[in-house]
């Protein structure tokens, strides 16, 4: 049976984009008929909110969202992520590297090639040879560790976004697999649970388009079978058409729910934006009734005041 996870990360709390993204995941998974898998991606240690798993957890819950399975902690097992670097290690296929944020900023400042929101690696710590690694280096502090990454494009078919083709050599470089904090970095994780989870769907937003080659090569590196099929979702921006944030207002799922607002009024705020006509007050199963992949808009959904007031009349 297909597999899909809801996966939030406790870093902050949910907003309405993230809202819309976990409800198409949901209503996908119950119209196809896949398993759900909730997983909490709380590796991402310095940003980790106190509470905010267990209030993501519950507000999934009042929007009437459900799963199968889980919730799942990658925290409760670092033993898998460290069998997966040590595979990469026995191949050759990683290096250590001491550079930090600063260097790295300040050597790819001329690079034509980054990432939006990730800098170029220039390979200053890449050694000319592959170079074989034992485990005693693996824990040393400090240190981060990256995988090589060869010249050449990888292709795959996104189920909205249509055929994509990234460069991951030109784009970030050799990027990294595990922190300084001798944590895997979220590219690694995010392959390794969804390999060990047999999570074969996965719906996301397309901020993450870019990411898919790099975990793509990952899945190859590791030996972990075919890739999931992937669904990139536009994002729900500001009207000054950035991502959602702080500057756009309070578009925290929390603080509506403390201000009064129904969940069926938010679900129809996110149906609104998912294809499914005028606003209403809808519940997530009603949700589920209308909702068809193809009629989703292409382009970014946007967040305005005129939304936040029609939320909060329902007060």
């Amino acid at each position: 049976m297909p597999r899909t996870r809801l996966a939030p990360s406790p870093t902050g709390a949910l907003h309405l984009g993230n809202a819309r993204t976990f409800l198409v995941n949901w209503a996908l998974a119950r119209r196809r008929g896949w398993q759900i898998v909730l997983r909490i991606d709380d590796l991402d240690g310095p940003r980790i909110k106190p509470g905010a798993a267990d209030e993501a957890i519950e507000i999934l819950d009042w929007l009437g969202l459900d799963w199968d399975e889980g919730p799942y902690y990658q925290r409760s097992d670092l033993a898998t992520y460290d069998a997966a670097l040590a595979r990469l290690a026995a191949h050759c296929d990683i290096y250590p590297c001491r550079c930090t944020r600063s260097q790295i900023e300040q050597a790819s400042l001329s690079a034509p090639h980054g990432e939006k929101h990730e800098r170029h690696y220039p390979g200053t710590c890449r050694p000319a040879e592959r170079t074989p690694v034992d485990l005693e280096q693996l824990q040393e502090e400090g240190v981060a560790w990256r995988i090589r990454v060869s010249a050449g494009t990888s292709q795959f078919v996104d189920a909205l976004a249509g055929e994509q083709q990234h460069d991951v050599h030109c784009s970030v470089g050799d990027f990294l697999v595990r922190t300084k904090a001798r944590l895997p970095s979220y590219q690694l994780a995010v392959v390794v649970d969804d390999a060990r989870q047999q999570i074969d769907q996965i719906v996301r937003g397309d901020d993450l388009l870019a990411s898919t080659a790099r975990q793509q090569l990952l899945y190859s590196r590791l030996g972990l079978g075919p890739t999931p099929s992937y669904t990139h979702l536009p994002l729900v921006l500001g009207e000054d058409g950035r991502r959602l944030a702080k500057r756009h207002g309070d578009s925290r799922l929390s603080h509506y729910r403390r201000r009064g607002v129904p969940a069926e009024r938010i679900i129809g705020l996110l149906a609104q934006w998912s294809g499914l006509g005028s606003r209403r007050e809808m519940s997530a199963v009603e949700f589920l009734d209308g909702f068809d992949l193809e009629q989703i808009p292409r382009e970014a959904a946007v967040f305005t005041k005129a939304d936040d007031a029609w939320l909060l009349q329902a007060r």
